[in-house]
């Protein structure tokens, strides 16, 4: 079930092509939770180069992802709307198996502390039912 589309992703958020890489949002708790989708496709930009002849999206990629899907829940927050959510850290940063165009990234995030401007979430990336990505995330609430 699709709560939110790409189009009110970029209501939400100032990502775009060709840095944009959520789809669309499947659950949402503002403040505490979301899954997103990404369809990963061979025409994404960042193949060209990553790799020719092997393409995989390249895990600093993934996180982004992560982090993106991540600033959601935290902007559709009451008092949160309009403003920006920048990534402002990165821990236990672990890649578990290669994402190849076909796959359809599943990313989770679970905001596990919240603080004035601050937010830490728990990422975790999925293909398959299979982890391929998981990070801590912390985000800072641009005023």
């Amino acid at each position: 079930m699709t709560i939110m589309t790409v189009q009110e992703v970029m209501e939400t958020i100032p990502n775009r092509f060709p840095i944009l890489y959520i789809d669309r949002v499947e659950e949402l708790i503002p403040g505490e939770h979301i899954v997103c989708k990404k369809n990963v496709t061979f025409n994404e930009h960042f193949f060209q180069g990553h790799f020719p002849g092997e393409p995989v999206m390249p895990g600093v990629l993934i996180v982004e992802a992560l982090a993106q899907a991540g600033s959601i829940p935290l902007l559709k927050m009451e008092g949160f709307q309009g403003k920006t959510a920048y990534l402002g850290g990165l821990n236990n940063v672990k890649f578990r198996q290669k994402v190849v165009p076909g796959d359809v990234l599943t990313l989770q995030v679970d905001i596990v502390k919240l603080k004035e401007y601050a937010g830490i979430g728990k990422g975790q990336a999925f293909v398959d039912g299979k982890k391929v990505c998981e990070a801590d995330l912390t985000f800072i609430i641009g005023r």
